[in-house]
């Protein structure tokens, strides 16, 4: 309760006047404290490039949107890993491979200086920051490179796919087309119906007598013939599906625009000498406080006995 008492206003100020030149003398101490603490000598400077990028010939899945899939893709495993190996990130932060936590260590390191969000206008922000303003430069264009190609070989693998279920379909058509020719030979041909259908619909002959009512044989080939057209049809509608899946699996799109591309920092993001100062003035003056309360405490104390 007694401490209490120490930091009402009227207490608070009589002590502020009464050590007010000590407390100027330790924030002045702290100041210059932290300009040297946050000074290039001790905390290295981190540089910041950012990058603003929109997804592009990207069909999202399920209720996602473009850009949430393509957060995913950013995120994605393999583009970390491609990342990691191309910038020896392990070597980069210091990391020693065989460390027991090697793997969790280097994904908490990427995850503290790579950061990717959406931002309002339903692009994403892609920012790392780095000691090097160049290598954080290279990592942004890096991440956005490896995030194209994973896209692109993805949807590749989707079109070979599609490509290979419809040369499977057309194979087993044109089979049922060699099938179907061959029992069309049999009865004649395809030239034999031309006739026999004319004779089937009882068309009056050159002698003006109706012709003899189609028999068993005429039926089957008027069945075969139909059956030639249609397949022939169906052949060309896949046909036309496959001619437009090896085109998809050929053609080499971008899946990024990059609306605002990284660029090289002239200036450091990180350490904020005024935050740090200010951060270790309000730390000192406020530890100084409480000791001076003790000190003005004990001599209270020893006055009332």
């Amino acid at each position: 309760k007694r401490m209490e008492n120490f930091f009402d206003n009227n207490n608070l100020l009589r002590i502020l006047a009464k050590w007010k030149w000590h407390l100027l003398i330790i924030a002045v101490l702290a100041a210059l404290v932290s300009l040297i603490f946050s000074s290039s000598m001790v905390m290295k400077p981190r540089f910041k490039s950012t990058a603003v990028i929109y997804p592009s010939n990207v069909a999202p899945y399920s209720d996602e949107s473009e850009t949430e899939q393509m957060l995913q893709w950013i995120n994605s495993k393999d583009v970390k890993d491609s990342v990691m190996r191309k910038f020896d990130l392990a070597k980069h932060y210091g990391i020693d491979s065989s460390y027991k936590y090697f793997s969790s260590t280097m994904s908490y390191l990427y995850d503290k200086f790579v950061k990717v969000a959406k931002t309002p206008f339903e692009s994403v922000e892609i920012t790392v920051i780095d000691r090097d303003p160049v290598f954080a430069r290279d990592m942004v264009n890096a991440i956005i490179n490896y995030t194209d190609l994973k896209i692109r070989a993805t949807h590749h693998s989707k079109y070979v796919e599609v490509v290979e279920s419809l040369k499977k379909a057309l194979v087993v058509k044109q089979q049922e087309i060699d099938s179907t020719k061959a029992l069309l030979n049999a009865h004649g041909g395809a030239g034999n119906f031309l006739s026999k259908s004319a004779e089937t619909m009882g068309i009056i002959g050159a002698q003006g007598q109706a012709s003899a009512p189609a028999t068993k044989g005429d039926g089957d080939l008027i069945y075969l013939t139909y059956r030639m057209f249609g397949l022939a049809n169906e052949f060309d509608l896949i046909m036309q599906k496959y001619d437009l899946a090896v085109f998809d699996a050929k053609k080499e799109f971008t899946y990024i625009n990059v609306v605002t591309p990284p660029q090289v920092a002239d200036k450091k993001s990180y350490p904020k000498r005024l935050l740090v100062m200010l951060y270790f003035v309000a730390g000192a003056l406020l530890l100084s406080l409480v000791a001076i309360s003790f000190v003005e405490q004990k001599k209270s104390t020893g006055v009332q006995k």
